[in-house]
């Protein structure tokens, strides 16, 4: 029974964001990239903002490139089919120096992801964005 328990448990954090993120984040960026991976991306650039502001090392841009991805897809949710590609373009160059982990996240993963989405926004075009499947959209997952 405590492992059916266990199990319900893990479902309930991945279904909130919180699934298995590495320890040792700053506070700022493990909530952060829990509204990510719920797909509340306002919410999550609230957080990374902040991060990214405070943090003064190279990994500021890890930050960056994250919060620019779900930028990204704040814009397609919205219908807006030049942010969303262009700040999903940007956030996937930012992220490449990260690759293929850094803090414990798999980079790599994150933006061979983003750039699948990004290949169908651009072929879906302006005038069908929100024909988006959103299922696409990645997650911010562990490496290993």
């Amino acid at each position: 029974m405590a492992g059916a328990a266990a199990a319900a448990g893990d479902a309930a954090a991945a279904e909130s964001g919180r699934a298995n993120l590495p320890e040792g984040l700053p506070d700022l960026v493990r909530r952060g990239i829990e509204e990510f991976n719920k797909g509340e991306f306002f919410e999550c650039h609230e957080y990374l903002e902040d991060a990214w502001m405070e943090e003064s090392g190279r990994v500021r841009f890890l930050y960056q490139g994250i919060l620019q991805v779900g930028v990204g897809f704040y814009h397609q949710q919205n219908g807006n089919w030049r942010g969303a590609t262009g700040v999903l373009r940007s956030g996937i160059e930012r992220l490449h120096e990260f690759e293929p982990e850094t803090l414990g996240l798999d980079v790599a993963k994150l933006v061979r992801d983003s750039e699948r989405c990004l290949e169908e926004l651009e072929r879906l075009g302006r005038n069908r964005v929100r024909e988006f499947d959103a299922t696409g959209i990645p997650k911010v997952e562990p490496s290993g």
